[in-house]
């Protein structure tokens, strides 16, 4: 209880002070998870919305894979990430790994089969006699996907919401692929194992903590989006 009272106190200082290693870190956190998650999206969305949407050949295939993808453990999307960029891999030429680029794509491996997962879900669960009815009010195709789209908002915004959770707390995967050096690809998660390891727990826990506070302020803002479209 000490040590947590310690690291609340010391969490507040660094932020108050402005750290300069603690805003770079939390500056490089955001920016890899923020650029992940944003990649994880803009295909996430539109391919769950169409799985949910649409029935075709192959369709039951993609399901599978997709919601093998939400089950993979992190530290394995590190491994297939990290022999794709190291020298010897399909992508070494880039020169991505152990830099935030390698980063950003192991993130968006990790949440893009959640949020489109999640997404195709939130679209099935809604009420199957909307489109029906939109049908019999002559709307059309183009109508009747907005309207459905719409109905399932609430749950593409818990999509987002769990991508977004399943990548700022993440630490196997940037570990492997990033290296954690200072200065150049330390983010949070690594960071506080990096101090537990030096036995500097009191830091440990002030990184924690803010870890905690930025992942329950980007989750207070979805929930805020969320209240607003439900008219709470």
């Amino acid at each position: 209880m000490r040590e947590i009272l310690q690291g609340a106190i010391q969490a507040l200082q660094l932020l108050a002070t402005r750290d300069p290693e603690v805003l770079e870190i939390l500056a490089l956190t955001l920016r890899v998870s923020g650029t992940a998650l944003l990649f994880s999206m803009l295909v996430g969305v539109p391919l769950g919305s169409f799985l949910g949407l649409r029935r075709f050949p192959g369709r039951r295939l993609i399901t599978a894979l997709l919601y093998t993808g939400m089950g993979l453990p992190p530290v394995v999307v590190g491994l297939f990430v990290y022999l794709i960029l190291s020298r010897s891999g399909p992508l070494g030429s880039l020169g991505w790994l152990f830099t935030p680029r390698a980063m950003i794509v192991a993130q968006t491996v990790i949440s893009f089969p959640l949020i489109s997962g999640f997404t195709m879900a939130s679209v099935q669960g809604v009420d199957p006699d909307l489109r029906r009815q939109l049908r019999s009010l002559g709307a059309t195709d183009w109508q009747v996907t907005r309207a459905i789209l719409s109905e399932a908002r609430t749950g593409v915004i818990v999509a987002i919401v769990a991508g977004f959770g399943s990548i700022i707390s993440e630490v196997g995967a940037v570990m492997l692929v990033g290296g954690n050096i200072e200065g150049a690809t330390r983010v949070l998660t690594t960071a506080i194992v990096l101090e537990t390891r030096k036995g500097q727990f009191a830091l440990a826990i002030a990184l924690g903590i803010i870890l905690l506070a930025l992942s329950f302020a980007a989750n207070l803002a979805m929930l805020a989006l969320q209240g607003k479209r439900l008219g709470e």
